[in-house]
């Protein structure tokens, strides 16, 4: 028999998650768990220096499942737009790389 994790008592929100809303360009809302992180990332384009962040919600493959670009999430109350379609890891596991809402940018 294949070991198989218990992704949601990874995900507990004690531990590392967040409880996050999940908004469906279709009107539909649902409420997952993932772990949220926001890496500084220092950009450069020739003479031009960027300094953001690249924040992105690791969570289940299921319940990203149907989650398109420009979705919308809330993590800790903040609004992030879903800016690629889930990337899947092949152990059941997936992650949504965000951008911030405007007017919502990096803490």
């Amino acid at each position: 028999m294949p070991f198989v994790e218990d992704l949601d008592a990874f995900l507990q929100e004690d531990e590392f998650a967040h409880a996050c809303e999940l908004r469906l360009a279709g009107g539909a809302i649902r409420s997952v768990r993932g772990i949220f992180d926001e890496p500084f990332l220092d950009a450069g384009m020739g003479e031009y220096r960027l300094d953001t962040t690249q924040p992105r919600l690791l969570g289940k493959a299921a319940d990203f499942a149907g989650v398109n670009r420009f979705d919308t999430i809330i993590i800790a109350g903040r609004e992030f737009d879903i800016m690629s379609l889930p990337q899947v890891d092949g152990t059941g596991m997936a992650t949504l790389r965000l951008a911030p809402k405007h007017g919502q940018g990096a803490r």
